[in-house]
């Protein structure tokens, strides 16, 4: 008797200690939206605030801290989520452009979570080549999935890796609806099934807002007698850029950049309207309109979609134990400089919202403006859940910045910058660059990742920020500011130093080289380049169709 009791006690206390461990653990709700840009959330006061498309994100910074200066380091979709499942740059984990993939044992955020006890999940969009088996459970997109009837891809054999993604195969769900209503659904799903004696970590990813903005119908009617205000800089683009991404005399101006108005003859928004049929002469004034109106209902959607999360946990008493952050995998362009998309390092498409509410430890209605970047994610999501950060994480949590609302004074200084896609899908030219609290640097070194030579004019662009948040004016040339291009210069070559981003394996780091002080010679170089440019940009062009057509073809027949 003695001996059961002995035993019993045992079992209990453990038992006790257990359950004891997962209750002093929050849970972790990670939302990511793709595309989202902060100038679309009301919290961020932008010119679109008063539309109020988002009453449940900005009710989480009324009741939270909002992060003003969050910048992903590569603007593009699979980078950008494999930075924040690795907390590294897209340069030391692999994933520098679409499709990368990211391998089980290399998915080192929720391999550290489930080390910390908790159970892991990811539903919605992922856009990496390798499934999320590092977590309990999944049920992701292949690809950019459907935004209506999407199909999903969960636990169960014989998929281990994606396949075509556009049949129903073992392995695979499809579902009706819209693809935000059904990601919002199956994450609740996924919370009533989950073991409950484990504190959760949740990635609910949505695949909207991202293009082609397919919203669901019920939102038809919203918006639809508001004229959307534009951005002061759609019509005038002022002296925004270079002849690195307008050429010289602004003769590259037509193919460098997607754009909303018809200014690219390649790829611009206009062409996207392929039914819709204009009312006035203002085409550029209705496809603002219509491409606004397209993309906030999506906004509206997800909006909505969290809200009904967040009513899930409240009901079954798991809101106030449980931390919740909404982010978007980089910022998207709404017609600034006349562009649309993303993958600029300008502010809009470098630019992250980032929101969290955990009312236990971070204070209502706080404001911070600390340099946070995307490889910071995954070491604080740890750091919260009472985790081990892996030595070979990049970033450096920011628990403190959100316990205390301060910023440390040994905290970064500035986000680094490099998107490698030269002239691929919008046409936008590879650069690097640096971004402070002050001022962005960036350099165009306009070449594709495993070449040597410019087929784009290099170039260097200079913002003051504090004078000029909207990036108007390249103050490069500017003699004012040439103790502070000689400072940047210093630390972003110290930053690619630092990380071997400079390494001689790639290419392009022999333009960064030759190009880097940007004298008279350098420049009159550049103006060659730019001559030749236009017609090879086009040809490219012309020839992508081409192949587009073709692949087309072959699907249907």
């Amino acid at each position: 008797m003695n001996w059961f009791l002995k035993i019993g006690w045992r079992y209990y206390c453990c038992l006790f200690v257990t359950l004891g461990f997962a209750q002093s653990q929050p849970n972790i709700l990670f939302i990511m939206s793709d595309d989202h840009t902060a100038t679309a959330i009301g919290a961020y006061g932008g010119r679109l605030k008063d539309l109020n498309p988002t009453p449940t994100i900005d009710q989480l910074a009324k009741e939270g801290m909002l992060l003003e200066n969050v910048f992903c380091n590569n603007s593009i979709c699979s980078p950008s989520r494999a930075t924040i499942l690795t907390g590294q740059y897209s340069f030391t984990n692999g994933v520098a452009s679409l499709g990368g993939k990211v391998s089980k044992e290399n998915q080192h955020l929720p391999i550290a979570m489930k080390a910390a006890g908790y159970e892991t999940a990811v539903i919605g969009k992922w856009h990496l080549g390798e499934l999320p088996l590092a977590f309990d459970y999944f049920k992701v997109l292949h690809s950019q999935g459907a935004y209506f009837n999407p199909i999903f891809t969960e636990p169960g054999l014989p998929v281990q890796k994606f396949k075509k993604g556009k049949k129903i195969e073992k392995g695979t769900t499809q579902m009706q609806g819209h693809s935000s209503d059904c990601i919002a659904d199956s994450s609740i799903e996924w919370l009533k099934s989950r073991d409950q004696s484990k504190p959760f970590f949740l990635k609910m990813h949505f695949k909207a807002p991202h293009g082609p903005y397919d919203y669901a119908t019920r939102y038809e009617d919203y918006l639809k007698n508001e004229t959307i205000p534009e951005p002061e800089n759609l019509r005038d683009r002022k002296n925004h850029g270079s002849i690195a991404t307008r050429g010289y005399n602004d003769e590259l101006i037509d193919v460098i950049g997607s754009s909303v108005s018809n200014r690219n003859i390649v790829r611009n928004q206009k062409k996207l309207l392929k039914k819709y049929t204009f009312k006035t002469k203002d085409t550029l004034g209705e496809t603002y309109q219509y491409f606004l109106k397209k993309y906030l209902r999506c906004v509206k959607g997800i909006d909505d979609n969290i809200n009904k999360v967040i009513s899930y946990l409240k009901a079954n008493n798991a809101l106030e134990n449980t931390i919740i952050i909404y982010t978007a995998d980089q910022g998207y362009y709404l017609g600034e400089h006349d562009y649309f998309d993303k993958r600029w390092g300008y502010e809009e498409g470098m630019r992250m919202p980032f929101i969290i509410r955990y009312p236990k430890t971070i204070s209502q209605g706080l404001v911070n403006n600390a340099i946070i970047e995307n490889i910071d994610f995954a070491p604080t999501l740890i750091d919260l859940g009472g985790g081990t950060i892996p030595d070979l994480m990049q970033g450096k949590s920011f628990k403190s910045i959100l316990n205390t609302g301060k910023t440390p004074k040994d905290w970064k200084k500035a986000a680094y910058y490099h998107y490698p896609l030269h002239m691929a899908h919008h046409y936008n030219p590879a650069h690097i660059g640096l971004r402070t609290e002050d001022y962005k640097l960036l350099f165009f070194y306009g070449a594709s990742e495993k070449s040597d030579t410019p087929t784009t004019p290099p170039g260097w662009e200079l913002y003051d920020l504090k004078k000029d948040p909207t990036e108007d004016v390249n103050v490069y040339n500017d003699p004012k500011y040439k103790t502070v291009i000689k400072r940047l210069k210093t630390d972003l070559k110290a930053i690619r130093k630092k990380y071997h981003f400079d390494s001689d394996q790639y290419p392009f780091n022999k333009i960064i080289e030759a190009y880097w002080d940007y004298d008279n010679t350098d420049y009159e170089n550049a103006i060659l380049i730019s001559n030749k440019s236009r017609a090879i940009i086009i040809s490219n062009a012309e020839e992508k169709i081409k192949r587009k057509a073709m692949r087309a073809n072959k699907n249907k027949t």
